[in-house]
């Protein structure tokens, strides 16, 4: 399955919910929370549900309101280890299950979001950390 394949699976409404499942953990959350502004946490989620629509093969809206992804540039400010990439793919993993992705979907989005994670990393590997994604904190 491409990423093509998991916006022809999912649709426009299947990722809407999945990015909506997704914020509704983040406020609480100790280690990403702080990261998402309050006064903002409505633009972040329409933000990542655009990104995920134009990336996975849905329509142009991203690009055509906020030009080039330019990912690492915008997410700059924030500290991002392994503990907050770990965390961010968790929250995603149970997001996931809330929304039932189907298992072939699931895998893949889990490749792509371990990627763009990864990538998005722009300080040293630590020890310790949270659970592996998508398992939930104890």
């Amino acid at each position: 399955m491409d990423e093509a394949a998991i916006w022809r699976e999912m649709g426009d409404e299947g990722l809407r919910r999945l990015v909506a499942a997704f914020y509704r953990r983040i406020p609480g959350d100790d280690l990403l929370g702080p990261m998402y502004p309050a006064q903002d946490l409505v633009g972040a989620e329409e933000r990542l549900y655009l990104f995920l629509c134009f990336r996975l093969g849905g329509d142009s809206r991203y690009p055509d309101q906020r030009g080039h992804p330019r990912l690492r540039v915008r997410h700059g400010p924030f500290r991002i280890g392994m503990a907050e990439r770990d965390r961010w793919l968790q929250i995603m993993g149970e997001a996931m299950r809330e929304c039932e992705v189907a298992p072939e979907v699931r895998v893949e989005l889990e490749a792509f979001f371990a990627q763009v994670a990864d990538f998005m990393r722009n300080q040293e590997p630590s020890q310790g950390g949270p659970p592996p994604f998508g398992q939930p904190a104890e």
